[in-house]
């Protein structure tokens, strides 16, 4: 069977922004930048982004569009004779799939938070009932699976139709109306009554209030955002370079992806900061910002209903096109390994996703009293830190070293794959520091995680925790020394 391509290079380069481009942009950028000074943050942000999830985008792309297979089989098509890479691709598989067990649910709250705008639920409401709004809605199971399963047969729903038919020309019409809702909300935030205070706050650069915020701080925050940003290391980028001819090079395509994703998440800064900003909000305020915070200031802002129903569109938008390209993974999975068709991957999944989001929407309700991470942890955060805590991360580190080292894919194959065509050639002098220090980095993102979400909780628990981590890291070792067999 011959392998689906994208119909135009514009469909491929937003496509795999959709992908990229997710709720961490719009959600978390935001308040990181609020939190740790701004525009200083920003700066090293980019720096981060250019170094550090670049590269690996460059080397999912090679090894997506070399094998022409997913992340289920991509490596076993590489792969020396007696390796072990293909390892990887059963915990990439696993890894889509948690992660739509969460994120098809956030994206719901984003559809229901849309249609509770349009109906005007939040006008003139007080900060409780905004407050209890959000509650009440964790709190109803059958509201919230309602809202995740319309996410889950859209997406599906719009991957049945096909590569070009379906997944590149709906998630064409949505990024575009995506960065279009953008530009207008950004423009009616930074027109607000004293938010220019903020746009100088987010776009000055400050770097006294980078040290109030602590040096190592905002240089591992930035770090460690523009690592996620990108959602590399689990073959969402793969899968796309698997649809992608050999006309251009890979790093050309790679730079346009980066510089979109990083356009939204400056645009969502733009939208949020000047705004909290001009309703004297703190914009450093965290995750409930989206959801508490920004709902506030839609109540007491003229024509607040329109606006905030334009925001949460926005906001639905940026997380159906990351659900569809995660689907379209996990189709590929199936049509890769069982040979299935597209409809019967289609139909099997549907029902299979439904049934693997329920414990994530339970956690806040039925489950509430099971925290599997500590207190006041539930069953979404350890979904998420399985996800982006150590599947992607440790992903990473294992497309740089099948792309670096001799025993897997190898650096002269790497090079050829990812310079053929016209565009931006891949540097060569680059395998040192892929090779030798951007795992690293990768590692100590990894190890800092674990660090910081456990050791609040004592040193037992820490210890615990990061013995479980150097075994993590220990499976990764035994993939990447593994020599290949001699001939």
């Amino acid at each position: 069977m011959n392998r689906e391509q994208f119909g135009s290079r514009l469909g491929f380069i937003l496509v795999s922004a959709g992908c990229a481009v997710g709720l961490g942009n719009v959600w978390k950028f935001p308040y990181m930048a609020g939190k740790f000074g701004g525009a200083a943050f920003i700066l090293v942000y980019l720096l981060f982004l250019l170094i550090l999830g670049l590269p690996i985008m460059v080397c999912e792309f090679g090894v997506g569009r070399a094998s022409r297979k997913s992340i289920a089989s991509s490596y076993k098509v590489l792969e020396p004779q007696g390796t072990v890479w293909h390892r990887m691709g059963w915990i990439g598989m696993a890894g889509n799939y948690l992660l739509v067990m969460f994120y098809a649910m956030v994206g719901g709250w984003m559809m229901y938070y849309c249609y509770r705008m349009i109906s005007g639920e939040f006008v003139q409401a007080s900060a409780e009932q905004i407050t209890m709004g959000f509650e009440g809605m964790l709190a109803q199971p059958m509201t919230l699976f309602f809202w995740t399963f319309l996410v889950i047969v859209l997406s599906f729903g719009i991957c049945n139709i096909g590569l070009q038919s379906g997944v590149e020309k709906v998630t064409k019409v949505m990024m575009i109306c995506l960065l279009s809702l953008m530009v207008v909300l950004a423009f009616r935030s930074v027109t607000l009554d004293g938010a220019m205070e903020g746009v100088e706050f987010y776009l000055i650069p400050d770097f006294n209030r980078m040290m109030e915020a602590g040096i190592g701080n905002v240089i591992f925050g930035a770090m460690s955002q523009a690592f996620f940003t990108l959602s590399v290391g689990m073959g969402g980028m793969a899968i796309f370079g698997s649809y992608l001819d050999k006309r251009r090079s890979l790093a050309g395509e790679a730079i346009y992806i980066v510089l979109l994703d990083t356009f939204v998440a400056l645009m969502a800064g733009l939208i949020i900061i000047p705004a909290c900003f001009s309703f004297g909000i703190e914009p450093g305020a965290g995750p409930g910002l989206v959801f508490l915070t920004l709902p506030n200031v839609f109540s007491q802002m003229l024509g607040g209903q329109f606006w905030g129903a334009l925001f949460f569109l926005f906001l639905s938008f940026a997380a159906l096109t990351t659900v569809i390209g995660v689907f379209e993974n996990i189709l590929s999975f199936a049509m890769d390994l069982m040979g299935w068709s597209r409809k019967k991957a289609v139909i099997i999944n549907i029902i299979a996703l439904s049934v693997l989001c329920l414990p994530c929407i339970l956690g806040f309700n039925v489950l509430v009293g099971f925290q599997p991470l500590g207190p006041n942890t539930n069953i979404m955060d350890l979904e998420d830190f399985l996800v982006s805590s150590n599947i992607m991360p440790l992903g990473a580190v294992i497309y740089l070293m099948f792309c670096t080292k001799r025993n897997g894919w190898g650096w002269d194959n790497f090079i050829a794959e990812a310079n053929a065509g016209e565009g931006v050639s891949f540097p060569r002098k680059m395998r040192f520091y892929m090779t030798y220090i951007l795992p690293w980095i990768i590692v100590i993102i990894y190890l800092k995680g674990y660090y910081d979400l456990f050791s609040p909780q004592g040193p037992m628990m820490l210890a615990t925790w990061m013995v479980i981590a150097a075994l993590f890291l220990a499976f990764v070792g035994s993939i990447i020394f593994k020599k290949p067999k001699m001939k």
